[in-house]
């Protein structure tokens, strides 16, 4: 028998991105993207422009608490069949649904005036965040499914290119766009990259490893249905510990990066050099961070490729206090966006095949809904409720040299995790069932 290592080309390293189930995470990535970036980065801007105060604008975070909330409805996408839609599948039937949902509220968001009704805006912005988060609950549990477990590593790569290009390229334009004809056509410009996912599921179809909705009558089996992934969760050994690191391991980006446009605007970045250094170096610095992601996996394993990342991640931090500190520097904000976007990127592939991995297949949307919700809840209610007030009171370099610091605890748990077996013990059967083994970390 040959030895995998030492005969395989370039080819066989290309080949598992090219196979039917990356590419297809690739789209759905596109589409999850850019809701995120409406009422993320992308709105931060619009009202800042607009005049709007740092504790309004943070507060506006809030509404991405609906996607750390999106584990409370994830069931009905794992086992209410849609009518006349259902026929196209399970899966199939709840993309396109969401997909129309998504593409409605965003032209919602483009119609509403932050000044002339900060409330209407806000209730615009909670929309796009109900309607983004029903979506990315249908494509999560849609990539999982369509992936084998040698292809997770692969896929969750291709899976963050795809989000990387949509949310990048939804702020980008967002930004061209409203500088010359307005937020309103910027926004309605965006609704457009809800079609990616959409004709994906319609070409690739059906997945197979998914597991048909059992009939369900009555009250009882209706309840079941809402409780019976969490049950099965929480019955692994050490599911609590694992919760605990799902629930701290980004606390410390999620605060950087929500009050990263604030920090911009305060420098007096104009929109052009925002759109070159952050959207544009950043993008490139993400996809080469993508690259050594599915590199490190598939040489250094799931644990030590998901450890050094964390590492990373943390440290990067660090790099926003340094451009605080020195000012408008056109050189120091790309290589900002440079280190943290090359660092994330790494990140979204190791993180996000292990996430991946933990599911049961009886279960991906609701366990993975639970999983990615509880990712950034805690740097998402700190945002919201503390940041603004934070970065007024203590400054943009203390607050970043903080998020640096309060970043650390996840690295050291997940130290202990794998030191102890418990990583191994976590995975469930997207992670084990069917050809290869997401814990040996190979690619194909």
């Amino acid at each position: 028998m040959a030895s995998r290592g030492t005969d395989r080309t370039w080819i066989d390293g290309v080949r598992p991105y090219v196979e039917r189930g990356p590419l297809a995470a690739f789209a759905l990535g596109v589409s999850s993207g850019f809701p995120f970036a409406m009422i993320a980065a992308t709105l931060t801007t619009r009202l800042a422009q607009d005049g709007i105060d740092k504790k309004t604008v943070t507060a506006f975070s809030l509404a991405f608490l609906v996607y750390n909330l999106k584990f409370l409805w994830a069931w009905l996408v794992d086992g209410v069949r849609l009518p006349v839609l259902g026929r196209l599948g399970q899966r199939v039937s709840w993309v396109l649904l969401a997909g129309v949902l998504v593409i409605a509220a965003v032209a919602n968001l483009a119609l509403a005036d932050p000044v002339a009704s900060i409330g209407a805006t806000a209730t615009a912005a909670v929309l796009v965040g109900v309607a983004g988060a029903t979506f990315d609950i249908v494509i999560d549990a849609y990539r999982i499914e369509i992936l084998e477990p040698r292809q997770l590593g692969v896929g969750s790569g291709m899976s963050q290119y795809g989000w990387r290009i949509g949310s990048a390229g939804a702020a980008s334009l967002a930004l061209v766009v409203a500088a010359r004809a307005g937020w309103e056509a910027a926004y309605l410009s965006c609704a457009l990259l809800a079609l990616p996912a959409m004709v994906a599921a319609l070409v690739v179809g059906e997945p197979r490893r998914h597991r048909a909705p059992a009939e369900r009558r009555g009250v009882g089996q209706a309840a079941a249905a809402i409780w019976r992934p969490f049950v099965e969760f929480f019955q692994r050994p050490g599911a609590i510990v694992v919760l605990v690191f799902i629930l701290i391991h980004k606390i410390g980006d999620t605060l950087s990066q929500l009050v990263l446009r604030l920090l911009l605007d305060d420098l007096k970045f104009s929109n052009d050099e925002i759109a070159l250094y952050d959207v544009g170096i950043g993008f490139w610095a993400y996809l080469i961070g993508i690259f050594l992601g599915g590199w490190l996996y598939a040489r250094l394993g799931m644990k030590r490729s998901v450890l050094l990342s964390l590492v990373l991640m943390a440290v990067s931090n660090a790099a926003f206090a340094m451009l605080a500190a020195a000012g408008h520097s056109n050189a120091g904000l790309a290589g900002a966006m440079l280190f943290e976007n090359i660092a994330s990127g790494i990140g979204g592939v190791t993180i996000v095949a292990y996430f991946s991995a933990l599911c049961d297949l009886r279960f991906t949307a609701a366990q993975y809904a639970l999983i990615s919700a509880a990712a950034s809840i805690v740097g998402r209610v700190l945002t919201g409720t503390t940041a603004g007030a934070l970065v007024e009171s203590m400054g943009f370099v203390n607050f970043y040299l903080l998020t640096t610091v309060v970043a650390l605890p996840g690295v050291a748990l997940f130290w202990w995790m794998a030191r102890s077996g418990l990583v191994d013990r976590s995975v469930g059967t997207a992670g084990t069932e069917g050809p290869g083994d997401a814990r040996e970390g190979g690619a194909a």
